[in-house]
């Protein structure tokens, strides 16, 4: 017995395939998923896990911008950044360097001018997933202020200037507890508590004041 000819008919989209004459359903040209570590709950993971994005650094400057470097003011203006758009821009281009746990920007505006640096160490995620940072800012004089940050993250869609809709990871500032000058010490995380330990109040004080805790909360 001699079967017929059989031929595949395409249609736009999709790829009909044709037994004799009979069409059979149709089946759909793959379109190419995003890679499961650019999809945005693993990019808000990431975060979580190292403050990261895709292994690159969050740069530092934005916890200036967080209200470390205004000290005019007594509470931070810019609350929220979108992490993934800082990284790599012409707003945070300056350089950023590792030193130990920190990590370090510097900005010289000027040839004559003493640079500003701005520094932070992360410290990791509590329970409810908010971030434990502690940040350093010295605008150029003799004073280095030290912040404890509260950091939520969460993922966002936006429109950009064309039009078409993009991701967002946003880091927002919960809450800032103000250190001092040259303050030393660490932080400890237990469960959604930070435990603030104090060795050196600053450069005129040596003294360690008792130590205390907060709660890390969203509002």
């Amino acid at each position: 017995m001699i079967l017929p000819l059989c031929r595949p008919a395409a249609t736009l989209g999709a790829l009909w395939l044709v037994f004799c004459g009979t069409p059979l359903l149709p089946v759909a040209f793959a379109q190419k998923a995003p890679a499961a570590s650019d999809s945005a709950s693993a990019l808000v993971a990431e975060i979580r896990r190292s403050f990261t994005i895709r292994g690159k650094t969050i740069p530092p400057e934005i916890f200036r911008d967080f209200g470390d470097g205004d000290l005019a003011d007594s509470g931070a203006i810019w609350v929220t950044v979108d992490a993934a758009a800082a990284i790599g821009s012409n707003l945070y281009f300056d350089p950023i360097r590792e030193d130990g746990q920190w990590w370090i920007q510097r900005k010289q505006r000027s040839t004559t001018d003493v640079p500003e640096e701005t520094a932070y160490e992360f410290y990791g995620a509590t329970a409810n997933g908010l971030l434990v940072v502690l940040a350093s800012y010295n605008g150029g004089g003799s004073g280095t202020f030290y912040s404890l940050h509260i950091v939520d993250v969460a993922a966002a869609a936006g429109i950009d200037i064309e039009g078409k809709r993009y991701q967002r990871i946003n880091l927002t500032n919960i809450r800032t507890v103000i250190l001092g000058d040259r303050w030393q010490g660490e932080l400890k995380i237990s469960g959604s508590a930070v435990r603030v330990i104090t060795t050196r109040n600053g450069p005129a004080d040596d003294s360690a004041r008792p130590p205390f805790t907060i709660i890390a909360e969203r509002p």
